[in-house]
């Protein structure tokens, strides 16, 4: 058992106290809202790419998935599968709709078709459900940074938020993107470093895990099972992950922001898709370490599967290692959290404030707005995490905010289906679908598996919608 030695809190205060001054310095010469929302609409699609995959996976890819793998199998393979493929739907439908009209925020598209309050009501939903699977996903940064140094939660959890607000806050959404590339690197190398370490620790190495592995049908990647009950099915995967990566990424500002950060529509398809690849190599390599770490261990209990790999990186690896990857910890925490504390800052700004004081094309005033929302979310985000800290015993984080996510993000699709498919719907009857849609799956959440929400919800979404437009046009005849 090494700890946390002094090297490792060098390596560790090095990395966290570089990372937020460079991120601020990218954000000189900022001069109004395009620049600081949108990157001026310039930034490669390469790093585009490397943020969208380092903005949707975080904190909870590098401690949860282990601790999913650890406890269960390799099933949660098979919503890599959806991810992908409802990448490819979002590049070909809604990215050029996006880049058409030069967009500044995902529901921007909505008040085109339907006017400014369905804007505002889908920005709204944005902003709620953003706030509370984010606040999740900070609290699970805290774990490491509490076994390291014997802090409550609350006050891990304020350290870091402060440390990633500095830099969102100086840097936009430039500084959010380039350290976001940065960041995944990291901790992308802190995964390949704990397989090394796997295969010296374990008697036998890797061979001896697969084995192991094998005979207690933890390698299990495909399950056919019609059950939907069944969180990890081949059909909740690739039709549940696919529609709910629609929603994610082709309806949510957090990931739209980006794409909209690249020069042209090719350029975002091109970084969307790309981002699909990588997240399946992602998934598995940190599947494979929770398989490394459940035959380490013995299959050993825990209490919350999100500490497993945070204390074998804490007690087991030598110094200098450890401290990196505890690093590559925050790298994913600090990405995830920037990249929310940004996307709702601009929400806020555009979908609010703007048309609200009249200051749409007002870019200095803007940047100003856009900088005190930064304040806001953040502060709202750390409380957040903060409030979540009773509830987390026995769960996995991962799993909670996928889960809340997921019980909106239908009604968001079946708005933006009904925007792009439909004419006759007006405002009321998106915004009735919506709500019926939601309400709907909330209330038949405990009846089916959380990646059937999304599908659950778009589906009574649209199907609402279009029948108060059908109903509402005959009215008028």
């Amino acid at each position: 058992m090494s700890g946390f030695a002094p090297l490792d809190i060098v390596v560790l205060v090095a990395y966290l106290l570089g990372v937020t001054a460079w991120g601020a310095w990218l954000g000189r010469g900022q001069k109004g809202g395009t620049d600081y929302f949108l990157g001026s609409r310039s930034l490669p699609w390469l790093a585009v790419m490397l943020s969208v995959v380092a903005t949707e996976t975080s904190t909870l890819t590098f401690l949860s998935i282990p601790g999913v793998a650890y406890t269960g199998s390799l099933v949660f393979l098979q919503l890599t599968l959806g991810y992908l493929v409802g990448r490819v739907l979002v590049s070909v439908v809604l990215l050029p709709a996006y880049y058409a009209g030069s967009l500044t925020t995902a529901y921007a598209l909505l008040e085109q078709r339907f006017g400014l309050g369905a804007r505002r009501f889908t920005s709204a939903i944005f902003m709620v459900t953003r706030l509370l699977a984010d606040s999740v996903r900070l609290f699970a940064t805290a774990i490491p940074l509490a076994l390291i140094t014997g802090w409550p939660y609350w006050v891990s959890i304020v350290v870091i938020g402060a440390l990633t607000l500095v830099y969102t806050y100086f840097g936009g959404i430039k500084a959010v993107v380039w350290v976001d590339v940065v960041q995944m690197c990291l901790y992308l190398l802190g995964a390949g470093l704990a397989i090394v370490a796997i295969q010296t620790l374990v008697p036998g190495g890797w061979g001896e895990v697969l084995e192991r592995g094998r005979s207690a049908g933890k390698l299990t990647v495909i399950d056919v099972s019609f059950d939907l009950t069944v969180t990890y099915t081949l059909w909740a995967g690739v039709l549940g992950g696919a529609v709910f990566t629609m929603a994610s990424h082709g309806t949510d500002q957090l990931i739209v922001q980006r794409l909209l950060t690249c020069r042209d529509p090719r350029a975002a398809q091109k970084a969307l898709v790309g981002s699909g690849v990588v997240v399946v190599f992602q998934f598995a390599l940190f599947l494979f370490v929770g398989l490394g770490l459940w035959a380490f261990y013995g299959g050993r209990d825990f209490a919350v599967p999100d500490e497993i790999f945070a204390l074998f990186i804490v007690e087991e690896l030598p110094p200098g290692v450890t401290g990196l990857l505890i690093a590559g910890v925050f790298a994913a925490a600090m990405s995830s959290l920037s990249s929310s504390i940004n996307a709702l800052a601009s929400a806020t700004a555009y979908d609010y404030w703007a048309p609200l004081v009249g200051a749409r094309d007002d870019e200095e005033r803007t940047l100003r707005a856009g900088k005190a929302f930064t304040l806001l979310w953040a502060v709202l985000l750390i409380g957040g995490a903060i409030l979540f800290i009773p509830l987390s015993q026995g769960t996995s984080a991962v799993e909670v905010a996928l889960g809340i996510a997921s019980l909106v993000y239908g009604g968001l699709l079946g708005a933006f289906a009904l925007g792009v498919f439909t004419k006759r719907p007006g405002q009321v009857a998106v915004m009735v679908g919506m709500a019926v849609g939601i309400g709907t799956v909330t209330l038949i959440r405990e009846q089916i598996a959380w990646p059937w929400y999304v599908l659950v919800g778009s589906v009574i979404t649209f199907a609402v919608g279009s029948l108060i437009g059908l109903a509402a046009s005959r009215e008028a005849a």
